[in-house]
């Protein structure tokens, strides 16, 4: 059990390191513009379409704020993880200098594979949160839970396989996600709760991330390829 879970226990006692705070701090400016352009888009679009007047106008603004909103809560997820994409370098090396300084810098992923992973995790979990909403509507309670489960495989294997991907090509990557889908899947289901937690869920970017270089080292020596 605590092989499970230590991986994310010490990536929050990381959580004051100052390259974790920039991190956060840019990836939430990055989420604000977002769904603020979001909300704009939503007003515009229903004045622009529906040319109201009056009360009407207040109404429809009211109503496209609202959606919006939905809209930006749905959006959250794959949008902190496309952010957390263009920030795991900088994630995964605070982690590995604070704990594991002896292991040899990364070689890195190319820049086409980080941007084609990234996508590939935006599109996965958006599809993924869309089934997982219907599945809520339609089946309330066990809906709820499915959504969870979900999440949890979403962005436990997407966050894995970009740590993963930083050391080893992408079959490897693949076989060592195998190798650890307990632990993988332990700390997607905690960032897939947190996601559920306003405040919390801002954290999942830094702290997935930084959880999946523990699991991803822990991998490597049960493998026998680190002392």
């Amino acid at each position: 059990m605590s092989r499970l879970f230590s991986p994310i226990a010490r990536s929050v006692e990381q959580i004051g390191d100052r390259t974790f705070l920039c991190v956060l701090l840019i990836s939430l400016a990055w989420s604000a513009v977002v769904f603020v352009s979001l909300h704009v888009a939503a007003v515009w679009a229903v004045h622009r379409v529906l040319a109201l007047h009056g009360w009407l106008a207040w109404w429809a603004d009211v109503l496209a704020s609202v959606g919006a909103s939905f809209l930006a809560s749905w959006l959250f997820l794959p949008v902190a993880a496309g952010i957390a994409t263009l920030f795991i370098e900088r994630v995964a090396r605070a982690v590995e200098r604070r704990y594991y300084p002896m292991l040899p810098p990364a070689p890195g992923a190319s820049v086409l594979a980080v941007i084609a992973d990234g996508l590939g995790l935006v599109g996965r979990i958006l599809l993924l949160s869309l089934l997982a909403l219907v599945l809520a509507l339609v089946l309330p309670g066990i809906g709820l839970l499915l959504a969870w489960a979900i999440g949890a495989y979403a962005i436990g294997r997407g966050l894995f396989m970009a740590v993963a991907l930083r050391r080893f090509d992408r079959a490897t990557a693949e076989r060592m996600y195998l190798a650890n889908r307990p632990a993988i899947l332990a700390q997607g289901g905690v960032m897939a709760l947190a996601a559920y937690l306003p405040g919390f869920n801002l954290l999942i970017p830094v702290l997935g991330t930084a959880a999946m270089v523990h699991v991803l080292d822990d991998a490597m020596r049960r493998a026998g390829w680190l002392a």
